[in-house]
């Protein structure tokens, strides 16, 4: 939001390049009115305050309503976090372009394309460091910005003083009704709030009541710069524009220093976007919506976070959309139309948010239908742009949403048909193994992963694994269960005893935000264990016991593959093999897991799928 007043002016211009009074009052009266109803109702006021424990975001939204039984909802969230990861591919590269055109004012055959590339470049590249020290200097850079933003714009309303009736909605509904080329003009005027999702986003970096305080100060600020160069353009007339009007307003002396100012914003506005995307990605994770990623965290800082795979990638997206367009008047036909996605699919999760809360169904009614209405009349604008460059954000958004939606869609097919059996029926069997001292030991503790969402079952093919695929003799036997919080802070465990000193069932209960430490938290856990009495974790071994030697641990992970012989549905075959193809995108088990210090084997056990009856071979003779 505060890097718009680059382009959005520079855009609506290019629609009319034979522009009157009344059309520049009517661009910019539509601009203080899509502030207003967009990004001031609809985020700050009344999105701000659906958060998850302080987290927010389409993907935190989703967390709070995924429990109702509405199936679909996942495509909406996956939707709307693809078309958000889309604008963060785009957004570094016309907000930095845009602000180093500023120096052709000065110079006018500077080579653009090269210095973008080389900030663009320096912007990723820093980010495997984190932002703990620069991000200290954001706050009073940024607040230095919006002052200018201000001060440039006021000095420069005299010029045209008929740009105050732009407060008038009269001139904005006037200027859509007469206009042929309305959708165009919205479209244009689209790019003053394509930040608002992001900085529903932020809501966990920075807090409700910071974000509502500090948009006070920052939409003064922006609303007057508008209007700033709204009185400039009045002032010239349209036969003698021939720059961008956000540097015309600049005094020639103060054009260097605006060019920095401008640079420094649009590096800012990228790494609020990029670390939207570390955290969008994150919660991805957990929620089930993609494979799991190598996370690094590069301080303490809440929300430092750094995902390498993720980082590259926009990276690359980035390099690609300044070669493909070159300049920033080209890369405005690709901003806009996928973040106009993003709105839609978080109003729809907004409505049903504030129906759970128990606002009156005429009222969630009447929010569907400003908001879809005129995110509609947006997204119907920028549909104009796909053949100009709109293709582009949607095809990056739909491959996104495609692995989301295929991942998601999988994994629960997956997980439907896990057959499990009760610990009654085995635990005997377990611990009859335990104490048979023909068998070799295998380990003093061994642990499993179960995905059982009911505590005293255990999948069948971890007992197959125990008993049947090789006796695996051990002292204690764990099998853990990590459930996903809606929370994004959650970090809680409990502990079921199925056979004293023998069988342990651990669910680690971690918020959507939390990496799955699991021997970190194991740790912790067999630390309780050992000082409530409940475990001894002495090594059965005389000769180690004797010197109070702890047993050792050992991690079985089963990997689950698509048997051959499964009878099942075209589409659920398909599905199957999808998975199989994205797991590759993600990092192995034992680093998801948190395991990578530890001892760790890996089993492959068939996954079979029978929907149908399949044919049953028929002997043909008697011996």
């Amino acid at each position: 939001i505060g890097t718009s007043p680059l382009y959005v002016m520079k855009a609506a211009t290019a629609i009319n390049s034979g522009y009157d009074t009344d059309y520049i009052i009517g661009i910019v009266s539509c601009v203080i009115w899509t502030l207003t109803l967009q990004t001031t109702v609809k985020y700050v006021l009344i999105a701000l305050r659906a958060d998850n424990n302080g987290e927010g975001g389409i993907l935190a939204l989703y967390a709070l309503m995924r429990r109702i039984p509405r199936k679909w909802l996942y495509v909406v969230a996956a939707v709307g976090a693809a078309a958000l990861i889309a604008d963060g591919v785009i957004t570094p590269a016309i907000t930095v372009t845009s602000a180093v055109e500023g120096l052709r004012a000065v110079a006018p055959e500077v080579k653009v394309c090269p210095i973008v590339l080389v900030i663009i470049s320096g912007i990723f590249l820093m980010q495997q460091a984190g932002t703990k020290r620069i991000g200290h200097l954001f706050g009073p850079f940024m607040f230095i910005w919006f002052a200018m933003l201000g001060v440039l714009g006021a000095i420069n309303i005299l010029e045209g003083v008929s740009i105050l009736k732009a407060f008038n909605p009269w001139y904005a509904i006037r200027l859509l009704l007469d206009s042929p080329e309305w959708f165009m003009i919205m479209g244009a005027v689209f790019l003053c709030t394509t930040g608002a999702e992001a900085l529903y986003s932020d809501l966990g970096h920075c807090g409700r009541k910071n974000i509502a305080f500090s948009w006070i100060y920052v939409k003064a600020m922006l609303i007057l710069n508008y209007l700033g160069q709204g009185a400039w353009l009045i002032s010239v007339g349209a036969e003698d524009v021939s720059e961008n009007p956000f540097f015309a307003i600049m005094p020639h002396w103060f054009t260097v220093v605006g060019v920095m100012m401008s640079t420094g914003a649009a590096i800012i506005a990228s790494q609020a976007l990029l670390s939207g995307s570390f955290t969008i990605f994150s919660e991805a994770f957990s929620l089930g919506l993609w494979p799991k990623l190598k996370v690094k965290y590069p301080s303490r800082e809440k929300g430092q976070l750094y995902i390498p795979a993720v980082n590259y990638a926009l990276l690359a997206g980035c390099l690609l959309t300044v070669a493909i367009f070159q300049d920033s008047s080209h890369m405005e036909a690709a901003y806009g139309l996928a973040i106009t996605v993003t709105m839609l699919m978080t109003t729809v999760l907004l409505a049903l948010w504030l129906r759970s809360k128990g606002v009156p169904l005429m009222l969630c009614m009447a929010f569907v239908v400003v908001f879809v209405t005129v995110e509609g009349l947006f997204f119907a604008a920028n549909l104009f742009k796909f053949v100009h460059g709109g293709w582009y954000s949607i095809l990056i958004a739909g491959v996104v949403a495609f692995v989301m939606v295929v991942w998601h869609k999988s994994s629960s097919l997956r997980a439907d048909y896990l057959q499990f059996r009760s610990f009654d029926d085995c635990k005997n069997m377990i611990t009859a193994i335990k104490h048979d001292s023909t068998i070799p030991k295998y380990a003093s503790n061994l642990i499993y992963f179960s995905h059982s969402r009911v505590r005293n079952q255990i999948e069948d093919k971890i007992v197959y694994s125990i008993v049947n695929k090789q006796p695996k003799r051990a002292d204690h036997y764990w099998f853990v269960n990590i459930e996903t919080d809606d929370s994004p802070d959650t970090l809680e465990y409990d502990v079921d005893i199925i056979e004293e000193q023998t069988i342990y069932y651990v669910t680690m209960r971690l918020g959507f935000r939390e990496q799955p430490k699991v021997s970190v938290y194991l740790r912790q856990i067999v630390e309780d264990l050992v000082a409530s009495g409940s475990l001894d974790l002495l090594s059965s071994y005389p000769s180690l016991r004797s010197r109070g030697i702890a047993g050792d641990f050992r991690f079985i992970i089963l990997h689950r593959i698509f048997s051959p012989s499964s009878n099942c549905s075209r589409k659920s075959t398909v599905m199957m093999r999808l998975y199989e193809f994205l797991r590759c995108i993600g990092v192995s088990d034992q680093s998801a897991l948190g395991l990578d210090t530890s001892v760790v084997t890996f089993e492959t056990v068939p996954l079979i799928i029978n929907t149908e009856n399949g044919r049953r071979i028929v002997r043909v003779s008697d011996f």
